[in-house]
């Protein structure tokens, strides 16, 4: 385990999470690993999202190498294929089938779609746990610095989310920039909703910072002299450790709930700094084209039956 690298240490700056229950999508590997991690040593109830049985156990067993003891939390898997929104909704239903209270919910991944439904369908249980006394409910998206690729963003139709990138180097990036931006949107538009209803739900989109995740570590290692690759990228960029240490921050520091109007709707980046994110992810109009586009989507595809 990474020691910390900032003022802000996930093992010490953040409550006792004890009787807390959270919920962690793509949590078998990276950042979403690290996440549980931290929420349980601090005594949370993590639902550890992965899409078998088997991820998950071997999750599990990563976590207890770690260091994260038998008596530290609780861990339980939720299974989960964001691939798919039915199964997103199928995931979320069952969770609340076995639970009244959901205070955490991190989403690491980096699609819109699935997540979208995902926390749609958990909205009752997390109202309901924020009217509790004493509540501190949050919902924390990841999002990147990468969503200032996304040029002349639409949202405004299916044609729009389905827009073709082309075949160029920057084609991948400018996808990734466009789905990140949207997870920024939707963070914004959620937390304009929960303010209407005065309800004290706070919604983060963090940014995690350039982190030597394991996906990256497979790509560098596909170039020629993949290891001294590695080892270059070693030296700048954060573990996955580390790269949890922005999420943990925004879904559980005490200076959240302290200082709410500050991080409300907020973009957040390392190592739980708000920053001013691009003048696309700050405009009313596109997060309103998003949310609208999204619902019909999932109407006319029958997704949420």
């Amino acid at each position: 385990m990474a020691a910390s690298t900032s003022r802000f240490d996930p093992l010490t700056d953040i409550p006792d999470l004890h009787g807390r229950v959270a919920i962690v999508t793509g949590a078998n590997a990276g950042i979403g690993l690290y996440t549980v991690y931290f929420l349980a040593k601090r005594g949370a109830k993590v639902y550890l999202g992965a899409r078998s049985e088997a991820k998950a156990q071997a999750a599990i067993a990563r976590l207890r190498e770690e260091g994260l003891g038998e008596d530290e939390g609780e861990l339980v898997w939720l299974d989960i294929d964001l691939s798919d929104p039915r199964k997103a909704k199928q995931a979320a239903r069952w969770f609340m089938e076995r639970e009244v209270r959901l205070d955490i919910l991190g989403d690491p991944t980096s699609s819109h779609i699935s997540p979208y439904l995902f926390t749609k369908t958990l909205l009752p249980v997390l109202r309901r746990t924020a009217l509790q006394p004493d509540s501190d409910v949050r919902i924390v998206n990841l999002t990147s610095v990468l969503h200032r690729w996304a040029k002349k963003p639409r949202y405004d139709s299916l044609e729009a989310f389905n827009q073709d990138f082309g075949t160029s180097a920057n084609a991948e990036f400018n996808l990734y920039g466009y789905t990140k931006l949207a997870n920024i949107l939707w963070t914004s538009k959620l937390q304009r909703l929960f303010d209407m209803e005065k309800c004290p739900i706070i919604t983060v989109a963090v940014h995690p910072g350039k982190v030597l995740s394991e996906g990256n570590v497979r790509t560098l290692m596909r170039l020629p002299m993949g290891r001294a690759w590695v080892w270059a990228a070693s030296q700048f960029f954060l573990t996955s450790a580390e790269g949890a240490y922005t999420s943990i921050f925004a879904a559980a520091s005490p200076m959240v709930k302290e200082r709410p109007e500050e991080y409300k709707g907020k973009y957040m980046v390392p190592f739980g700094r708000i920053e001013t994110p691009s003048i696309y992810a700050q405009s009313d109009a596109l997060a309103e084209d998003l949310w609208q586009t999204t619902e019909q989507v999932i109407a006319d595809f029958g997704f949420d039956s």
